[in-house]
């Protein structure tokens, strides 16, 4: 064999042994691409995941705050409905206390006109302050006590979403 052929030899086994180095190179290269895009793909998959899971957490958060903000106003609204019926009603049962009192003044005024005497006046004037008097007293009190009842009716349904709100913050929290 000749130097040549022997370097020929030489040159072809180097090369066939750098082509296979490459080729096994090549292939771990390819492997190691693969499985870092797999992973990759699979953290991908995970990070989305978690990310779509977070929104609808948030999302179901938002239309529990719209729900529970919406059922305060609805609350509130009645609670001011309840408030002005019952001021209504109050104010009426004050004017007409206000007529009687005027009508019953003025028949007594009229019979103090007929008094025989100034004894008899008196004695009708007396009894007109004292009947006016425990009549303002009655119904000074009925009137505290009406108006006692209805703030507690008209604060009823806000307390109501009061305790709501509390659980509603307590479960989140």
């Amino acid at each position: 064999m000749t130097n040549e052929t022997q370097y020929a030899n030489n040159a072809d086994t180097s090369y066939a042994a750098t082509a296979a180095i490459a080729a096994k190179s090549l292939e771990q290269t390819i492997t190691g691409l693969t499985e870092g895009m797999v992973r990759a793909s699979a953290c991908v998959e995970q990070s989305q995941a978690k990310l779509k899971d977070g929104i609808e957490k948030a999302m179901k958060k938002a239309e529990e705050m719209a729900r529970l903000g919406q059922g305060n106003v609805e609350a509130l609204t009645k609670s001011t409905q309840i408030w002005a019926a019952g001021v209504q009603t109050l104010s009426q049962e004050v004017a007409a206390s206000w007529q009687d009192s005027v009508q019953e003044t003025l028949g007594v005024l009229k019979t103090i006109g007929s008094a025989k005497s100034l004894k008899e006046a008196i004695e009708l004037q007396s009894g007109l302050a004292r009947t006016a008097l425990e009549k303002a007293m009655s119904e000074g009190g009925r009137l505290t006590q009406a108006s006692l009842k209805l703030t507690e009716q008209a604060l009823a349904p806000i307390t109501e979403r009061v305790v709501l709100t509390n659980e509603t913050f307590a479960k989140a929290a």
